[in-house]
Formats: C-alpha cells, structure tokens, sequence
C-alpha cells in the first residue's frame, strides 16, 4: 500500500457462513478492510466504529433486519456508503421497501456468478459505476418516478411488463376508462408527451425497467 493512498472498507453482511468467508477472503486480497457479519444486528454495532465506505449485504438475511431495512438505516447514519446488495432477488424487491435505496444501490447475481472473483469484480464495477450523490434532480424523469404514488407506480411496472390497459382494469375491477385516466395522470407526472420516435407508454416502461429492472409479466399481473 502506498503511503497516503485511500484504504477502501467493506461492511460485508452475509448469513452464509462459506459465502461470507469466501467473500471477505476475496475483498481482503483486492486491498479492501474487511469487517464481515451473520447478521444485521452485528453490523450495526460495528457501523461507527469501523466507519465503511462501502456494504456489501444479502437480502434475506435469515433474521430482522433484513438487508434492505440494514442498508436504509446505514444510509440513514452514513450516506457517504455505497451499497451493494449480494441476491439473487431482483431490484423490485428493494423497492418495495425503500424505492430510493433501490435506485442508489447496486445489485450483484450472486446465482449468476461462476466464482468468487465474479463476484468482487461485479463489486468493484458496482463502486466505479454507482452515483455520487443521492440527491436526484427534481426535474430528472427518475426522481418523478420516485414521487409516484405506490397505486400509480405499480400500474408503470404493468406497463414495463406489457400489460394493456383492459388487462390492469380486468385485474383491479374496474373500468378501462379509470385506467386510461389513471395512465394519463402518470404521463402527465412524469412529463411524458408523445414523441415521433417514442410514445408516452414505452417512454414510461423503459424508466421503469433503467430504474428496478424488467418485472416478471406473470407476477406482475398476479401481484395487482
């Protein structure tokens, strides 16, 4: 390590005992201190005194605090912190929880990865690529997204999974006309107009998809 050169610290929180050390092991061998945990309540009573740049945390974590609840409270504490979640569960299940935390973090398929080093490298391109700031533009289109009410937002993830508007009002008893009105109000929100090249409703699917990732069209119309 060169003298003065910036020392990079992982709060690493992983209820997978082999994961966890594999993982440590690895991030320790790319230079980074390492402060490793089984759950959520450890981390926390570590937070201050190891001051990290940087969690690395699953999801389910097998006890409360989950790993989104822990990353929140974090952020809370420290929002100088990159998050990293290590999942196989997708972005929507962050956001769900704290939608903002689900735009800021990144996510790393830890099913997807052949070996360990996949893992830290995804870690490593999550840091270099991961924002600066977590305060959004109000006149960004992902920051109106954020503002959406938890009714409006859902009917945009029926629109990225490719749900028509007789599909969501069949799925929420009620009339096409209340969805078309509902979906009008969103594009309006969202400031959306129609465009020779893209139209309102794939303008607002693809923000959709940039900010959570595609949705699972079965289990978006399953889950209204």
């Amino acid at each position: 390590m060169v003298a003065g050169e910036w020392t990079r610290r992982a709060l690493v929180v992983e209820d997978h005992a082999l994961m966890r050390s594999l993982l440590t092991a690895a991030l320790r061998g790319r230079g980074f201190v390492v402060d490793d945990h089984s759950d959520a309540a450890g981390a926390l009573a570590a937070l201050t005194g190891f001051d990290p740049d940087l969690l690395v945390t699953d999801i389910d974590l097998g006890v409360r605090p989950n790993g989104v609840e822990l990353a929140s409270i974090v952020r809370a504490r420290a929002p100088h912190v990159a998050v990293v979640f290590l999942t196989n569960l997708p972005r929507e299940t962050v956001a769900a929880q704290d939608r903002e935390l689900a735009v800021l973090a990144s996510f790393v398929n830890k099913g997807a990865a052949e070996s360990i080093d996949d893992i830290v490298d995804a870690i490593e391109a999550a840091l270099a690529d991961r924002p600066l700031s977590n305060d959004l533009p109000l006149g960004d289109a992902r920051a109106a997204l954020l503002r959406l009410s938890a009714t409006q937002l859902d009917t945009v993830r029926h629109l990225a999974a490719g749900a028509s508007n007789a599909e969501i009002a069949r799925r929420r008893g009620v009339s096409v006309r209340a969805v078309e009105k509902s979906v009008e109000r969103i594009f309006a929100a969202l400031a959306l107009t129609a465009d020779e090249a893209v139209t309102p409703r794939v303008a607002a699917a693809g923000l959709y998809i940039a900010t959570f990732g595609h949705p699972d069209p079965l289990r978006a119309l399953a889950r209204s």
